[in-house]
């Protein structure tokens, strides 16, 4: 690569033009590295899978609805349930689906959310939803 020449009587000021010969050879270079690589990435090996008709199966999960209110009782779909027998009962609704829909009063305290919450975790109840209302609805 030349950038000025070594004559005396030659122009003083570098050459302008850039030489584009490496990267011809790069590029070509690179160009039949993939023609010869490509084909390999595409072989597969021919397989006679069988055919079979299916239905998908839906697994809808279980959904457990637990409410509090302002007097902090507690409400598993709409039946009133004492404080000691809700780690029972939720443990008989307690699968690897299940989810539970947590409802609190606005003045429910969360020390008793925060109860409630670690004892569906306990059971073995881990997909825990809030459920809230959007402003200007009843």
């Amino acid at each position: 690569m030349a950038f000025g020449s070594f004559n005396e009587g030659g122009s003083a000021q570098p050459m302008a033009e850039i030489n584009t010969t490496p990267l011809v050879d790069v590029m070509l270079v690179l160009l039949v590295i993939f023609i010869i690589t490509a084909p390999l990435l595409n072989q597969a090996v021919p397989v006679d899978l069988p055919k079979v008709s299916a239905t998908q199966v839906e697994q809808k999960p279980q959904v457990v609805q637990l409410a509090l209110d302002g007097n902090s009782q507690v409400f598993i779909n709409g039946e009133v349930v004492a404080g000691e027998a809700l780690a029972t009962r939720l443990q008989g609704l307690a699968g690897p689906e299940t989810e539970l829909h947590l409802r609190a009063d606005r003045g429910t305290r969360y020390e008793k959310v925060a109860e409630v919450m670690a004892t569906a975790q306990r059971v073995g109840i881990a997909k825990i939803a809030f459920v809230t209302e959007e402003p200007g609805r009843p």
